[in-house]
């Protein structure tokens, strides 16, 4: 790239969209984090722990589903800037008020609050980026965001290991309030304004349903995100059982978190460094779901021996998964400008979403076959089902974006 390239990659909007999911990040994973002493602060008995994890992992998934339509669809009526100012400001404030949290049912409300603030983050930020800058540097700019990003994960364990979890919450929302002023430097969309002068229909969701092909896209890019959420939702969140069932002591859930986004940001980058290589968004995609596979295997069967072995198991699920940058890409390049909005907002938060069935089918599955068989069989489903969702999409490497979708 030369120096213009550099120039362009590295624009305000770029940067601003990559601490933006930074923060988003620390904010989200927080809660898988601080699980067990905030839960413990609540009267929350070891023997609960699971259960009540699982219930409050499904509230705040519930609010990012909710949040997803809402911000999507202001995205596309109101403008991409809209989304980035408003969900900020929700998610900030939700945090700020988990710290006061006394009860499970309190906790509960407020993660549906916040949940619905995160929403809107990763969705607005990689639309206005895809928008922004050029074809040729669309997957490099994307993958930034996402790298960057992902890495909040680690400021967040090291924030809970030096703080009480109240305080962690505290600063995940201050950080967010001093994004905010950032981000009255930020341009909106040229494409967007375009085709806000020109009155096209904008943000209409259920024009995602009313016609098939459109339909079938949408699924596709939903589900092919099915193992990322899956490993981040069942094996990483409940790391410290996972662990327990290998008979290996002393692992820490913030931990198992950090080192899984660790490499969850390095496979951002390699597959987004890839899929510009080899020019194909899909066939990245196919080989880290089959990583995705053989990492799942590998964490719930080789003979760990350590916790350090154990963190490395975690750092090699959350690389495996590391498609997440091309995942909304890709969702954000198949629709018109329209609906890009809607489309790049709900599909991360409706995949997120799917960890609400995904705990429900996991529960049954270990009562039923263990923890560790349990949870071979949903990760196999989840890669199954990914891989059919891979064949229903568009390969879209190098599609110029300033098109529309029109009505059926």
């Amino acid at each position: 790239m030369n120096s213009n390239s550099y120039k362009q990659l590295f624009s305000i909007p770029v940067i601003v969209a990559a601490l933006g999911y930074f923060v988003d990040i620390y904010d989200l994973l927080l809660f898988s984090i601080v699980r067990i002493p905030s839960l413990r602060s609540m009267g929350v008995s070891d023997a609960d722990m699971l259960t009540q994890g699982e219930f409050l992992i499904r509230v705040q998934m519930a609010g990012l589903l909710v949040g997803g339509i809402l911000w999507g669809i202001m995205g596309d009526k109101r403008g991409r800037l809209s989304v980035l100012f408003g969900s900020i400001l929700l998610y900030s404030l939700a945090n700020i008020a988990n710290g006061f949290a006394t009860t499970v049912n309190q906790y509960a409300l407020l993660r549906f609050i916040a949940g619905i603030g995160l929403a809107g983050e990763l969705g607005a930020g990689i639309t206005l980026v895809s928008e922004s800058l050029p074809t040729k540097l669309r997957g490099y700019g994307t993958t930034l965001v996402a790298t960057v990003g992902l890495l909040g994960a680690v400021l967040a364990n090291y924030v809970a290991k030096i703080f009480d979890w109240q305080v962690a919450y505290f600063i995940g929302g201050g950080l967010g309030l001093i994004l905010l002023v950032a981000r009255v430097s930020v341009f909106e969309s040229g494409i967007f304004l375009k085709i806000k002068e020109q009155g096209v229909a904008r943000g209409n969701f259920f024009q995602l349903f009313n016609q098939k092909e459109r339909f079938i896209k949408f699924i596709g890019c939903i589900l092919i995100g099915l193992p990322i959420w899956y490993v981040i939702g069942i094996l990483i969140t409940f790391s410290p059982e996972f662990a327990k069932a290998m008979n290996i002591d002393g692992i820490v859930a913030g931990d198992a978190v950090m080192f899984s986004y660790i490499g969850l940001a390095g496979g951002d980058m390699l597959s987004g460094i890839t899929s510009q290589i080899i020019r194909s968004r899909k066939k990245t995609v196919f080989v880290f779901i089959l990583l995705t596979l053989a990492f799942v295997i590998t964490f719930l069967y080789w003979p760990f021996e350590s916790a350090a072995g154990f963190y490395v198991g975690c750092f090699l699920l959350g690389f495996g998964v590391g498609y997440w940058a091309l995942f909304v890409t890709i969702a954000a390049e198949q629709f018109g400008t329209n609906l890009r909005s809607t489309v790049a907002t709900t599909v991360p938060n409706f995949i997120r979403g799917t960890v609400i069935p995904l705990t429900i089918m996991f529960k049954y599955l270990r009562e039923s076959f263990g923890i560790l068989e349990g949870a071979l069989i949903l990760g196999v489903f989840t890669i199954i089902i990914a891989f059919w969702a891979l064949r229903l999409i568009d390969e879209t490497f190098g599609r110029d974006l300033n098109f529309v979708e029109k009505d059926s």
